[in-house]
């Protein structure tokens, strides 16, 4: 089994998976007579169907037994997905390019620094919430409409990847 190296969030390092949702670095500009900085469009919900509504939810996760065997991952071909982070505390991400099904040499991980949100693009190949706080909240935009909204693919036992904790 290959250990995966788990590397800094960078909205370059993720682009392939989709979008960074942060402020740093993020374009702006003022509203509110000047009391209030606007990070404008950090992110796009992006659905298959007109019909399709954006919703939001709050996830509340439990962490996971490390060091963490990545059997499967999950992709959604309907709709975009995004989670932020609400009580600042960093999470990991793994995830693998575009694809009929996920390709276990490709799949990446990351952290981020607890300040930093993600929105996976529709498709991208991607591991349920990985929190590493014992418990950990989340606020989700995703897709809400008919229609099955998520694959599931699981690697076999060769194939599966050892994700180690987080320094």
């Amino acid at each position: 089994m290959r250990t995966l190296m788990i590397e800094p969030l960078t909205k370059e390092a993720f682009a392939p998976f989709g979008d960074v949702i942060e402020t740093d670095g993020s374009d702006h500009f003022m509203i509110n007579n000047g009391s209030t900085m606007r990070f404008h469009k950090l992110a796009t919900v992006d659905t298959a169907k007109p019909e399709d509504h954006a919703i939001i939810s709050i996830f509340r996760a439990d962490a996971q037994d490390m060091p963490l065997t990545v059997c499967m991952l999950e992709r959604h071909p309907l709709g975009s997905q995004a989670f932020i982070p609400l009580l600042g505390n960093p999470f990991l991400i793994v995830v693998a390019p575009l694809g009929d099904e996920p390709v276990s040499g490709l799949v990446r991980a990351f952290v981020t620094n607890g300040r930093q949100g993600i929105n996976y693009h529709r498709g991208v190949w991607h591991h349920p919430v990985l929190t590493i706080e014992k418990r950990d909240d989340f606020l989700v935009v995703d897709r809400s409409g008919t229609g099955n909204n998520c694959d599931e693919h699981f690697f076999k036992e060769d194939e599966r990847l050892i994700l180690a904790p987080h320094q």
